[in-house]
């Protein structure tokens, strides 16, 4: 599908100061803004009218696009949606001047006005963001253009582009996230990959249920996974191109080794994993391309999940070299390894923020499963999550949102996708099509 994006409306940024709700920012001279901060945060109220149809034609999209769009925006948990029947002002005119008064009157902080035209198989969507108490547009009017069967992208990229200007962080509507189809019983489960959207639509299966697959991880530039296979009968790490659906093993790895829990590099052109030789699991390197592999870490213990920071430059993992799951850092080409979980209980599954500020993780502590969120030395550990079984984080793009693996108890328990904020917030289960876990989330799709 193709997008392209250009300013419609040219409009001043200066705004007038007004009346405050916690968690919102207002000044002189600056626009809205909502401060995201580990505090609880009263949601800021906006109103999405219904786009408006430039043609009979695009009636159907304007509709589920005003939808998508306010989908979106609540499920961050940051904002609430004023429903349409306390609306005082209908908008028919996308042009038409703004009744601020009536807005105001409501309680609406934020207001989205939009229209949608469609040529042929072509749909074209506007969208402009209003500051209600300081009657000024926030920032420029933008359109979207792209085929009629990418209507969530469009809507996607507008919620992006309210969520930035509104909070200052960058938007992670438009992205796709990898995951585990699960079916059948516990004790005999058929496992798939698939792929969807961030919110669970457009569910896209990738391999069949003939094999066993596990921890699929995108690639830096969300072209390629990784994962690990039991194909051959015990587990390989595989190459898959995302657009062909085409796979390959991961070469420089002998056939009767074991590999898995593989991840890329953060330039994406190697890929790490962990192999076991000998009864001993250490973590290995090798080029997407092709070439030698090396080796990073030599201890007698199982060292495994490595995940690189956003420079490239440290490699973050876990190993029981102590006696139990425990976080390491160390440089990504091999080094001194320093230990940051401090804590008590076990620690895996480290995953680096793409921000570069924190690490977030797995523990396990007398009976109960965390994710949780340590800065980067292992300091300001705070845990998200408590259940029977929380594990495997995956990072949103903008790297202040998570997914996880919630499973229940019992003989009849099942694994779902779940997404958390990092201030512990929000807490909700991800749509699937059924069972779903091992979760990987995409980074913004260009």
């Amino acid at each position: 599908m193709l997008l392209t994006r250009r300013s419609l409306i040219r409009s001043a940024s200066v705004f007038a100061a007004a009346a405050t709700l916690p968690g919102l920012v207002r000044a002189q001279s600056r626009p809205l803004r909502l401060e995201i901060t580990e505090g609880v945060i009263e949601p800021l109220p906006f109103a999405i009218p219904s786009f408006i149809a430039r043609n009979g034609a695009a009636a159907d999209a304007a509709a589920d696009i005003t939808r998508v769009i306010a989908a979106d925006l609540r499920g961050t948990g940051l904002f609430r949606q004023i429903p349409d029947s306390a609306h005082i002002s209908s908008v028919t005119n996308f042009d038409a001047p703004i009744l601020y008064p009536d807005w105001q009157a409501i309680n609406a902080q934020a207001l989205i006005v939009g229209e949608v035209e469609q040529q042929g198989g072509r749909l074209i969507v506007r969208f402009r963001l209003f500051d209600v108490f300081s009657q000024q547009p926030l920032g420029d009017g933008l359109q979207f253009v792209g085929n009629r069967d990418g209507w969530r992208r469009m809507a996607h990229n507008v919620a992006d582009q309210v969520y930035e200007r509104i909070t200052g962080e960058t938007g992670y509507f438009d992205t796709r996230v990898v995951f585990v189809h699960e079916e059948g019983p516990k004790n005999a489960r058929l496992k798939r990959l698939a792929l969807m959207d961030y919110d669970g639509a457009n569910v896209q299966f990738l391999t069949d249920s003939r094999s066993l697959v596990l921890a699929p991880r995108f690639s830096p530039t969300g072209d390629r996974i990784i994962y690990t296979s039991y194909e051959s009968g015990q587990p390989r790490v595989y190459l898959m191109d995302v657009a062909s659906v085409t796979r390959r093993p991961l070469e420089a790895v002998s056939a009767g080794n074991m590999t898995f829990s593989p991840r890329f590099t953060a330039d994406g052109g190697s890929v790490v994993f962990s192999m076991e030789q000998g009864g001993n699991t250490d973590i290995y390197r090798v080029p997407v391309g092709g070439g030698a592999r090396s080796q990073l870490t030599n201890a007698p213990s199982i060292e495994t999940a490595p995940s690189f920071s956003p420079d490239g430059r440290q490699m973050v993992f876990e190993s029981d070299r102590t006696g139990g799951q425990q976080i390491y850092v160390m440089p990504a080409g091999g080094g001194e390894v320093q230990r940051i979980s401090r804590g008590s209980g076990r620690y895996g599954t480290p995953v680096w923020s793409p921000r570069g500020d924190y690490i977030a993780f797995t523990k396990q502590e007398r009976g109960r499963f965390h994710i949780g969120v340590m800065r980067t030395n292992g300091s300001e550990e705070r845990l998200l999550t408590a259940s029977f079984l929380d594990e495997g984080p995956t990072w949103a793009p903008n790297g202040r949102v998570l997914m996880f693996t919630r499973e229940t108890a019992g003989a009849d328990g099942a694994p779902a996708v779940y997404s958390v904020d990092i201030s512990g917030r929000n807490l909700q289960r991800v749509a699937t099509p059924g069972m779903a876990s091992d979760p990987s989330w995409s980074p913004r799709l260009p």
